[in-house]
């Protein structure tokens, strides 16, 4: 029997999905999360096989909690279950030391078949997400600029970056400048769409105004 823990905050999505994976003979739902932040206190108590997160959920995000549970539980694999199908998240799940990748709109057999395939030790990704992901261009962006851009992508002011990042308004303004050099943009909206369009920007990042939705140039 492979113990899973299910983690997703839309509650119709997480009780049909328990629903699904409890229907077969060798898979036991042994715990549910709606939020983050609950996902490594629910893996230590009930110590599941494999867990299955989606990325994007309330407080701390499914890879943050990924690759906090691979730390205190590291017998627990994981497996991402999400609807970001970019380069850049996949880097960051494989950073995060999650074993099975898995975009929602795959079917459920595959699902299952991640699921299982994990629990006996294997690595599973679709197969042309990893293609994109070797073949994403180039980031010519330092650390430093793609946090700037990414706040940025938010909606915020150039007063609110410097406030948050602890930069002066000044030096913010100098960093966007060399951001729209390197990346060919004349605007700071065409900087994060370009960004956006490469991959190299975490794709939440954008979501409150909705400018960064990830398509993979021609």
């Amino acid at each position: 029997m492979i113990r899973l823990m299910l983690a997703e905050d839309m509650h119709l999505i997480r009780k049909a999905l328990v629903a699904l994976l409890s229907s077969e003979d060798d898979l036991e739902v042994v715990a549910e999360a709606d939020k983050g932040e609950d996902i490594v206190r629910l893996g230590c108590l009930r110590r599941p096989d494999v867990a299955v997160l989606d990325i994007g959920l309330p407080g701390v995000d499914g890879l943050t909690a990924a690759a906090e549970l691979h730390r205190r539980l590291p017998s627990c694999k994981t497996v991402v279950l999400t609807g970001l199908g970019t380069p850049t998240a996949l880097r960051k799940a494989l950073d995060a030391n999650v074993r099975g990748y898995v975009v929602k709109d795959a079917s459920p057999a595959h699902l299952i078949d991640c699921i299982r395939r994990v629990a006996a030790g294997e690595r599973v990704i679709d197969p042309e997400l990893a293609v994109a992901a070797l073949d994403a261009d180039s980031n010519p962006l330092t650390a430093r600029e793609l946090d700037v851009l990414e706040t940025a992508a938010g909606g915020a002011t150039v007063c609110e970056i410097a406030a948050r990042l602890s930069l002066s308004q000044g030096t913010v303004r100098n960093y966007m400048s060399r951001i729209l050099g390197k990346v060919g943009a004349r605007s700071r909206v065409e900087a994060i769409q370009i960004a956006s369009e490469c991959g190299w920007l975490w794709p939440s990042a954008g979501r409150d105004i909705g400018i960064l939705r990830y398509r993979p140039r021609r």
